[in-house]
């Protein structure tokens, strides 16, 4: 006979979930009733989904505007081969129902910005922060501290993983770990800095098992705690947190009462802003305006600041672009004429304010900045182009 609220399949199916002591048959209810919403499916977001939904996580709900791309198969579990090109909301979808036909998933496919975080978040019980970058990681800690929704956070980069759960009652936040984030261009993504692709599937892992125990209300979290997991070491650490009493967001006399400009906070520039960094620094130029200059009878002079794999996959080569990677910059600009203006581009941009700089203080100028990187050009110029 069916539990009223569990049918005979579900019970079925979660058997070894019921006959722990610490679920049971109530717990398993929980998680039927339990609201998560996934921000990202990607690496972070491919286990944590898959977790979630085997575990009978009743919705679901996954933020990506994104598209498959056949990089991200690395580690993007979610998604496979025949995947590519279709939105990762879509496939997501698919590869859920064939998990676990009971769960409801919720795809929001827009960018999560400032305007419609909280609309986004609110009515989920837990947030999972699957991103790889700054400005979204402090709009979903300060969404979820307005809310008072707890996050939990993952990150990682080339070998190591980080987790941690903020935002929960009493305890710290991301801001009161990180007050201010660090200067644009020091600390690069995955897809510039490169990771283990089985290093996501731990962490991404960790934070559906913390999820898990937030909806079940089981089990000691990691609220106020710090786990740092290193792969090549094959060592964990663990830094306690405290809340900042001066943190503020989360303080009891914040200073921030509502949502912000979270680039501008992160000093990202915005592709197309065209904006010139100081008086004696350089300028950004969106992809039109650069493949204007490189189409007039005085090109600039064109780097291309990535590594060489990057290069061999799409490069601007065929129009005048040279390969000297952002490492070795220092070492060749007696390669760059200074006589004359100079365009440097990398993936995304970040690199590209870095070089810029660099050439900057070498006295060359004026030096400009492919706004958003090869990215912005495949998009607005090249659509089609290969981009890792």
């Amino acid at each position: 006979m069916d539990h009223p609220e569990l049918s005979r399949s579900e019970l079925h199916r979660y058997a070894r979930h019921i006959a722990l002591p610490e679920v049971g048959l109530e717990g398993q209810l929980r998680l039927k009733a339990g609201r998560v919403l996934c921000v990202g499916a990607g690496g972070l977001g491919s286990p944590l989904a898959l977790y979630l939904a085997a575990a009978g996580v009743g919705t679901i709900g996954i933020v990506d505007f994104d598209d498959v791309d056949a990089s991200n198969l690395q580690r993007q579990i979610l998604h496979g081969t025949g995947d590519v090109g279709r939105h990762k909301l879509d496939s997501a979808a698919d590869r859920l129902e064939d998990v676990n036909p009971h769960v409801e998933v919720v795809g929001h496919p827009q960018r999560l910005t400032s305007e419609n975080a909280l609309e986004i978040l609110k009515g989920y019980d837990v947030v999972v922060d699957g991103t790889d970058n700054f400005p979204t990681r402090y709009l979903v800690n300060d969404a979820c501290v307005l809310l008072g929704t707890p996050n939990v956070y993952g990150s990682v980069f080339r070998w190591e993983g980080q987790v941690s759960v903020f935002a929960a009652k009493g305890g710290p936040c991301y801001r009161c770990l990180f007050r201010e984030p660090p200067p644009p261009g020091l600390v690069p993504n995955c897809a510039e800095g490169g990771v283990l692709g089985v290093l996501p599937g731990i962490i991404g892992s960790m934070q559906a098992m913390e999820t898990i125990k937030l909806l079940l209300g089981k089990g000691v979290g990691l609220a106020g705690r710090l786990l740092i997991f290193d792969a090549l070491e094959m060592t964990w650490r663990e830094i306690a947190l405290r809340r900042n009493p001066e943190c503020p967001v989360c303080s009891d006399s914040p200073t921030q009462t509502g949502l912000i400009d979270y680039e501008l906070f992160c000093g990202v520039t915005r592709p197309g802003e065209g904006s010139l960094h100081s008086a004696e620094d350089f300028e950004e130029l969106d992809a039109a305006s650069v493949a204007a200059l490189l189409a007039s009878d005085t090109p600039p002079y064109l780097i291309d600041v990535r590594e060489p794999w990057e290069w061999a996959v799409s490069s601007l080569a065929e129009r005048g672009a040279r390969l000297i990677p952002l490492a070795e910059l220092g070492d060749r600009l007696g390669e760059v004429p200074k006589e004359t203006p100079v365009v440097v581009y990398c993936r995304s941009g970040q690199r590209g304010q870095s070089a810029a700089r660099q050439l900057v203080a070498g006295g060359y100028g004026p030096v400009s900045n492919l706004s958003g990187g090869l990215l912005s050009w495949a998009e607005s110029v090249e659509p089609g182009l290969p981009v890792v």
